[in-house]
């Protein structure tokens, strides 16, 4: 069923321009380029941009269902009287049995409360100050995403969007560097010792994809041109935007266009989860909110912005500690684990220094009491059974 461009969540000027040159449905517009658009409509690239990511992500809420567990059926789908394909729960339940596997972060606590690491196929953003740690998972996950399946992961590649310039290769070296010694060390069989031959830090190397966007309309033209990509590189498994909110928190005075993108961007990014089968990850800031006179840190974007992603995840300090707080999931529960960056990465804090039981916690975990120092350096983490 064809949608109407009349009724996509756009202002009223953009509607009136695009109906006067013709265009009225969203499958005339998706068969155009941004500059094409530009032209034909008489839209500025930056409106031709919008135009096209919002034209794209209610075509894509429509294949899949319209929300983030959304799911295109597969062959035992059916179609409902509103042209929609409808799947039991049990086909829901083993389809997702069958498929989704999560991508390990090297922290066998925040591991396990996730049910074994970032999900494929969801979204997950990170929230945190600067300096707490979320590039540093963000480069974590890219090199764990290719672990070889033999050892429990994905064996795949990943995509990095930069969008602050935090992204500093030798510190990925290192990383992938740490991956290979330790999967080295677990290597017991003739598979896992075969696999070996291919996982080294020039393959981690040559199977990560960076891209460097400076504003949000790079931002936008990137995701816009992303499903062409990952169609033509399937074994991708991860998608790592590092953030979400420096693009969009430098220009946008007008708060309503800026709602309207980012709508548009998170169900592009849903769509490319459950379609291509790979986990997207998303950092975002902290900002201050005032509260009955007082202020606190919140993550940026508003509230809207907060149902975007399919779990969230908050970053924080606990004087020395570092710890990673579940604040959203359909999965699990809030809970909260201590973690670490150390030179080969992000880490469990020494298993000497966990607190061996913990009273009143109404957390799925106990709360970690002790002060952790930061220079501190755990063995290689424990998350292969």
């Amino acid at each position: 069923m064809q949608r109407e461009v009349s009724s996509l969540c756009l202002s009223s000027s953009l509607k009136v321009k695009l109906v006067r040159a013709g265009f009225h449905f969203t499958d005339e517009l998706l068969q155009l380029k941004a500059a094409q658009l530009s032209k034909e409509a008489g839209l500025s690239l930056q409106e031709a941009l919008e135009v096209l990511q919002v034209a794209r992500g209610a075509a894509a809420a429509a294949a899949g269902g319209g929300g983030g567990g959304g799911d295109e059926g597969g062959g035992a789908g059916r179609r409902s009287g509103g042209g929609g394909v409808t799947v039991t729960a049990l086909e829901l339940l083993q389809k997702e049995e069958e498929e989704l596997r999560s991508i390990v972060t090297f922290c066998s606590a925040l591991d396990a409360a996730l049910g074994g690491g970032l999900p494929v196929r969801k979204t997950t953003e990170l929230c945190g100050v600067p300096g707490v740690g979320k590039t540093q998972l963000c480069l974590q996950v890219a090199v764990d995403a290719q672990i070889p399946e033999c050892f429990g992961g994905v064996g795949g590649q990943a995509v990095y969007v930069d969008t602050e310039g935090s992204f500093v290769v030798q510190r990925f070296v290192d990383l992938a560097a740490a991956a290979v010694r330790h999967c080295s060390l677990l290597a017991e069989d003739d598979e896992q010792r075969a696999a070996m031959t291919t996982f080294t830090v020039e393959t981690i190397l040559s199977n990560l994809f960076v891209v460097r966007c400076h504003d949000y309309v790079e931002l936008l033209a990137e995701v816009y041109l992303l499903p062409d990509f990952l169609s033509q590189h399937p074994k991708v498994r991860l998608l790592v935007i590092d953030s979400i909110a420096s693009p969009f928190r430098q220009l946008f005075d007008e708060l309503s266009q800026r709602t309207r993108l980012l709508n548009g961007l998170a169900q592009q990014l849903i769509s490319m989860a459950t379609i291509h089968n790979i986990a997207v990850v998303i950092t975002n800031q902290m900002t201050t909110k005032l509260w009955n006179g007082q202020s606190q840190l919140v993550p940026a974007l508003g509230e809207k912005w907060g149902h975007a992603a399919t779990q969230r995840l908050l970053l924080h300090w606990a004087g020395g500690r570092r710890l990673a707080s579940i604040l959203k999931s359909p999965d699990h529960m809030e809970t909260t684990v201590q973690y670490q960056i150390t030179t080969d990465g992000f880490r469990d804090i020494d298993q000497s220094e966990r607190p061996s039981s913990s009273t009143g916690s109404q957390s799925k975990r106990p709360r970690i009491h002790e002060d952790q120092s930061a220079s501190s350096k755990t063995p290689a983490a424990d998350w292969f059974s």
